[in-house]
């Protein structure tokens, strides 16, 4: 079961936060500091025709791009059930694993709404992962909210495509394509009658194409 969070660093709950910090860090002073630098914070929105709006205080939240902002909603969540974000059931038949998974769901849920961030459905979907070809069509049905979440025959996670019996073979084609695209315009610019130097080519190929072939490298 994949679970998503609806504009996750945009809902931390100041006052939770706190509290959660003040658990974790002996000095108040510092919680203080850091609070301060979270809280106050406010926008204004301006149009195309120059017009801005009033000034309005942000009342939850942790500044997106900020180099605390991981940190400090990675400390918010860290007591989330042992169910965590992705959460994986195994058993040789489908059956108990729907009722597992489905009760895994309300037990997030409840945590969420404890500490004010919600789920967003459209991108949860469920998935299968085994051998046995009979049962390569059957799709899972795990609830929330009385609602059966749809399922996803090959869903993609952190960027790898993922597959019902894990060959990574979609995600291996996938990427063979996209790197053999980006070597084809690097060999473009080191032509032999003109090309680019040696640092100019170092640069472009671990940029383009050494970034994308690292990226999980074991799968």
């Amino acid at each position: 079961m994949f679970v998503d969070l609806r504009a996750a660093y945009d809902t931390v709950w100041h006052r939770g936060l706190t509290c959660k910090l003040l658990q974790l860090l002996p000095d108040r002073h510092m919680v203080r500091m850091i609070m301060e630098m979270v809280s106050n914070r406010s926008f204004t929105l301006t149009t195309g025709n120059s017009k801005r709006s009033r000034l309005r205080r942000i009342k939850n939240g942790v500044p997106q791009g900020s180099v605390m902002a991981p940190l400090l909603f990675n400390i918010y969540i860290s007591d989330l059930p042992t169910t965590d974000l992705a959460i994986m059931h195994a058993d040789g038949d489908g059956q108990p694993v729907e009722g597992v998974l489905t009760k895994d769901m309300a037990t997030v849920d409840e945590y969420l709404q404890t500490w004010k961030l919600k789920l967003s459905t459209p991108k949860m979907v469920s998935a299968a992962f085994h051998l046995n070809s009979k049962e390569a069509k059957r799709e899972l049905k795990v609830k929330y909210n009385n609602e059966i979440l749809p399922f996803c025959f090959e869903p993609k996670y952190l960027g790898v495509t993922l597959d019902r019996s894990l060959t990574y073979r979609r995600h291996l084609e996938s990427l063979r394509k996209k790197l053999t695209s980006r070597v084809a315009l690097l060999r473009r610019l080191a032509g032999s009658g003109w090309g680019a130097g040696a640092i100019t080519l170092r640069i472009a190929t671990l940029a383009l194409v050494h970034s994308i072939a690292e990226h999980f490298v074991p799968v």
